[in-house]
């Protein structure tokens, strides 16, 4: 009983890692960019955590800001901008559930000026429930959403500065 158990277990093992491998799944690999090297304009906490990244990746070098005319191309972050807003309300008229918005608008460029992504913008939202008892834990919790739309827009970020083909 247990043999035939163990067997039939490995059967269903190898079937699952045949069919996955059959599929042409696999796993995202690092982004390759048409560019050799780029500027980041932008001081900001996003704009940083893309630095990281694009260092990260190991297919690009990040060039200082001041030296952008050395780059290939020039990635400008034309704008950022949080905000909440009241989705649901008690019958006292107390706030219980905020929807918070992160937008980021940018383009990416050739020092010559060529626009190779036109002025763009990316917006992520994500909805919290809010409690006036525990405003200082929400407060928290608020900054911890930021940060994770502030990681989801980087990383959308990659992919369309990997979707550039030609400069």
């Amino acid at each position: 009983m247990n043999a035939s158990y163990s067997s039939r277990r490995r059967g269903f093992v190898f079937a699952g890692a045949l069919a996955l491998a059959g599929c042409g799944f696999e796993l995202r690999k690092a982004p390759v960019f048409a560019f050799k090297s780029i500027a980041v304009n932008g001081g900001s906490a996003m704009v940083n955590q893309l630095r990281r990244n694009l260092q990260s990746a190991g297919t690009v070098t990040v060039v200082p800001a001041t030296e952008s005319s050395t780059a290939e191309v020039i990635f400008d972050i034309l704008g950022e901008t949080r905000g909440q807003r009241v989705i649901s309300t008690n019958s006292a008229g107390q706030v219980r559930e905020l929807e918070l918005q992160f937008t980021v608008r940018f383009r990416l460029r050739t020092p010559e000026g060529k626009e190779l992504i036109s002025a763009g913008e990316i917006t992520q939202r994500r909805d919290i429930t809010y409690n006036e008892t525990n405003a200082l834990a929400k407060e928290g919790e608020t900054q911890l959403l930021y940060r994770d739309m502030q990681g989801d827009i980087v990383q959308q970020i990659l992919r369309q500065l990997a979707a550039v083909k030609a400069l």
